[in-house]
């Protein structure tokens, strides 16, 4: 039957970056820009998926296999696929929110990371998604953490992410959007001009219920939940976290437990000290101190020193399942994506994150085809094509800075054979 609607665009999106398109066209100009984030120059979050395209695939031509396993565990956690939702804040983009991306996962079949800082309660989440792990900062008093951690536990999650690396960065060269504390009448006059021009969200929110911008998942015993605003107020107050601390999160916690925002050999090397089941290698998508390096620079090292101990995840810059097999090839068991399923939830909803999923199992499929392998775990650097100086090497014992003329000089740590190495153009 011919389309009667010729005009109408297919729902079904091929690549994340058309996912963006979408919901840039979809949003207010400030809600869009708060999901782009970045601070400083925005170098890092670029930085991030631009590494990404130096490294270069070693295809076989012949002796490809006909059936590939894509599947793995996280943390003893079944996954279809070596991917997880990283937990993202305030994702009321769309009235269903985080609930929508933990049922896309859950239809996917993969583990779900909710944020402290989400738009729903973590039990709706859960309700959602059987795999969800519930994700602290290291804010307001013991007291209160072992509060959230205890109503976590109730609600069934069944792992805590804890993020610790955040330094509290400001400006940006372009500019921060401004974001209401609250959706009271003046907020709703000063967003007006942005909801005409982006009719289709405004009606949907209309028909939902305005949000209230607070973080149900720092509510006390007693009392409201603190608006977005307040809960960052503590945060930024709450004195930072000493290794020591960090290990009394994870002993209160008593389950599986990840550390997430490791670049450094030494704080991976702590991370074992302490107990953590896993460490997510990741500069917090750009979002924190700017000019740190690609997450995936930083990723062959720090495999390479604690991989046979740890669970080493990669979160930061990827858009396609060939991120997520050059990030497998380097060592890391999974990946955690961000602002990837942030668009295909403004794209789509619930459809649209499953949509991104699928573009991710596709492009991973096709990556451990095009390089002869059954599994995803006979991935290897022998399968990219590595530049040389590639890695950034932060924090191991005896290594050069790395931005010093010594490291530069240095050479690959892995063997020629099974790392083939490009010469750059100066």
């Amino acid at each position: 039957m011919a389309n009667l609607w010729p005009w109408k665009k297919n729902p079904w999106f091929e690549t994340v970056l058309e996912a963006q398109r979408r919901t840039k066209a979809f949003l207010p100009p400030s809600v869009y820009a708060a999901l782009v984030a970045g601070s400083e120059r925005g170098r890092t979050p670029q930085e991030n998926m631009d590494a990404f395209g130096d490294l270069q695939f070693a295809p076989h031509v012949a002796g490809h296999q006909p059936d590939r396993d894509l599947s793995t565990t996280i943390m003893g956690i079944p996954s279809s696929m070596p991917v997880m939702i990283s937990p993202t804040g305030v994702q009321a983009i769309r009235p269903e929110g985080e609930v929508a991306v933990a049922k896309a996962a859950q239809a996917r079949g993969i583990p779900m990371g909710l944020s402290s800082f989400a738009s729903k309660p973590v039990e709706e989440v859960t309700a959602a998604n059987e795999n969800t792990f519930f994700q602290m900062y290291w804010t307001g008093s013991r007291e209160a953490m072992v509060q959230r951690m205890e109503r976590a536990r109730a609600a069934g999650a069944v792992g805590l992410i804890s993020t610790t690396d955040w330094s509290f960065s400001i400006g940006r060269d372009w500019g921060s959007p401004a974001i209401p504390e609250r959706m009271n009448l003046p907020a709703i006059i000063k967003m007006a001009p942005e909801g005409i021009i982006r009719p289709k969200w405004t009606l949907k929110w209309l028909l939902s219920g305005l949000p209230d911008l607070t973080a149900p998942n720092l509510k006390p015993p007693t009392g409201p939940a603190p608006t977005f605003f307040q809960a960052y107020g503590e945060w930024m107050q709450t004195p930072p976290p000493s290794w020591e601390d960090i290990e009394w999160l994870r002993k209160e916690w008593g389950g599986k437990f990840m550390l997430k925002g490791v670049t450094r050999v030494d704080d991976a090397k702590r991370a074992i000290d302490i107990g953590a089941d896993a460490i997510s290698v990741s500069n917090h998508g750009g979002n924190n101190l700017d000019t740190t390096p690609a997450a995936i620079r930083c990723l062959p090292a720090v495999a390479d020193a604690v991989g046979d101990q740890i669970e080493v995840l990669l979160d930061g810059g990827v858009r396609r399942g060939g991120d997520v097999a050059k990030a497998l090839a380097l060592g890391a068991r999974a990946v955690l994506i961000g602002r990837a399923y942030l668009w295909g939830l403004g794209a789509n909803g619930q459809t649209g994150v499953e949509n991104v999923l699928d573009l991710l199992r596709m492009g991973l499929d096709s990556a451990v085809l095009g390089l002869g392998h059954k599994s995803i775990g006979e991935l290897s650097p022998a399968d990219l094509l590595i530049p040389e100086g590639f890695e950034a090497v932060l924090g191991a014992t005896g290594a050069p800075a790395p931005d010093s003329a010594a490291a530069k000089k240095q050479t690959p740590k892995k063997p020629a054979a099974k790392r083939p190495v490009e010469k750059l153009v100066e």
